[in-house]
Parts: C-alpha cells; sequence; structure tokens
C-alpha cells in the first residue's frame, strides 16, 4: 500500500466539522483551528475556482441566493465570508495533513486549460507536498488523472459519489491508479442499519481493498462507526466530530491508538 496513512487517523471534515461547529464555521481558520486542537491529524477543506480564476473554500457550487462561485470573482466571494486558498493553508499547521477536494465545475470542460480548476491548484499542490502530508480527493476521475501527471508526488483518493457501493470504488480506485479509496459511511453500513443483501462485510471490504494495494477512508462516519471501522482496520475517518472519534479511537479495540496526533489525544 501506499503508506499514506499511519494506523487509522482523524481527518477534520471541511476542519472541525460541516455547518457551524463550536461557534466555528466549516472550511475557515477559525474551524481549522479548532479541528487542530480537538486532535485531528488532517484537515479536509474544498475548493472551488473563481469567475476570475481564483481559489477559495466553499463546499456547495453555489451560495444560498443561488449565486454560482464559478459566476463570482473572489471578491464577491469573500465579501459573502469566503476565504482564499492561500489564507486558508497559512492557516493549517504543517504538522496537520492536508485532505484536498478538488470542486471541478462545468466549465471546466470548455474553457482554456489554463483557467480550468485543475492548472489552478497544482502549484498549490506541488508547494504543499513540499512541507506536509498532503492528497487530493476528488468525485471527478479527469481531475484525479490530471494531477496524478501534473503533481506525482500528492497521492490521490478515488471518491465515488454518495452511496455508490465499494464493490466499484475499490475497483475503480485500482483502474485510476490511486492509492486511496473514499466511500461513503452510509455505503459501508451504519451500525443501527439491519442486513443488506449484497453488501459485503465491513472486514471483508477494508481486507480487499488493502489486497488492491488501497488505503480506505471514509465520510462521514459516527463516533460509534468510527471506531467499528477503525476496529476494521480502516486507514483513516472522515468526521463532523473530531473530538468524538478522537476518543472512540482511543478506546481499546479500535485501531486508532497509536497512530497520529489524533491517537497520541494531540465527503464530501
Amino acid at each position: 500500500m501506499s503508506g499514506v496513512f499511519e494506523a487509522t487517523e482523524v481527518i477534520g471534515h471541511r476542519g472541525a466539522g460541516r455547518g457551524v461547529v463550536g461557534g466555528a464555521l466549516e472550511n475557515t481558520p477559525a474551524s481549522f483551528e479548532l479541528a487542530a486542537r480537538t486532535g485531528a491529524d488532517w484537515i479536509e477543506i474544498d475548493v472551488r475556482r473563481t469567475a476570475d480564476d481564483r481559489l477559495v473554500l466553499f463546499h456547495n457550487a453555489a451560495l444560498d441566493d443561488g449565486r454560482a462561485i464559478v459566476d463570482l470573482t473572489e471578491a464577491q466571494c469573500r465579501a459573502e465570508g469566503l476565504v482564499g486558498l492561500e489564507e486558508g493553508l497559512a492557516a493549517i499547521p504543517p504538522e496537520l495533513g492536508l485532505d484536498v477536494d478538488v470542486k471541478t465545475v462545468m466549465e471546466d470542460g470548455v474553457d482554456a486549460a489554463s483557467r480550468r480548476t485543475l492548472s489552478l491548484v497544482l502549484p498549490f499542490l506541488r508547494r504543499e507536498a513540499g512541507r506536509r502530508r498532503v492528497f487530493v480527493c476528488s468525485f471527478d476521475p479527469g481531475l484525479l488523472l490530471g494531477v496524478r501527471e501534473g503533481a506525482p508526488g500528492v497521492a490521490t483518493a478515488w471518491m465515488p459519489y454518495v452511496r455508490n457501493p465499494a464493490d466499484t470504488a475499490i475497483p475503480g480506485a485500482v483502474g485510476l491508479g490511486c492509492p486511496i479509496v473514499a466511500v461513503d459511511a452510509r455505503a459501508l453500513g451504519l451500525a443501527d442499519d439491519g442486513p443488506r443483501p449484497g453488501r459485503r462485510a465491513l472486514e471483508y471490504t477494508v481486507e480487499t481493498a488493502h489486497r488492491a494495494g488501497l488505503e480506505l477512508i471514509s465520510w462521514c462516519p459516527a463516533p460509534v462507526d468510527a471506531a467499528r471501522f477503525a476496529a476494521a482496520g480502516m486507514d483513516a475517518v472522515v468526521v463532523d466530530d473530531v473530538p468524538g472519534a478522537v476518543a472512540a479511537l482511543a478506546r481499546p479495540g479500535s485501531a486508532g491508538g497509536a497512530g497520529g496526533a489524533g491517537g497520541a489525544g494531540g465527503t464530501e
């Protein structure tokens, strides 16, 4: 396997979690600081391009008023409270890993190559790879192939769409040449789910991913499921409750106690 992760590591989803957690809005320096302080090993961020070819941190394609991020300038985005990629990266401690969820847009299929999200994000990825652990995840397989070519030192994670089964996610990641596969927790089965015909046991899924040479991560399990995933040998979990996941992974029977900062107590 690629060896991107140590034991089962905790990745803070959009920082400390989606929405507002502990007074900190997702994808902002305040959220990154809170995630780091509560034990995250990695920070996950969402990256989108603007109308003037800048990169900002935002999960959704559009603001609540319906305006698409790709149709707004960076200044307009900042006026709405969005953070630029440069500012966001500066706020993440270098000892923490960086999970970059790159959100491509329809216009990437028609705009000049220099304007496409891939071209804009590659310099940042190459720079960050020189100072911290970093990987890129995306729903867009073309983006992942482009990162593999343009930033070969950066690991990639195939992230099939929400609830896509591991049956297609694992061979898809292998086919794309990604060392990591990311699967929605609901596709793997939650603690209170009943049996589902055709869905493999969690342990079998993790073991098969590892046999394929992949590291397996999942978003966004609650602490009880994060502990189950760790006990099954999963490599990392992307979570909305960082302290809850850190505590769950530290309990006997999980695989998270000997890993990175989270083990030490230190997609979407």
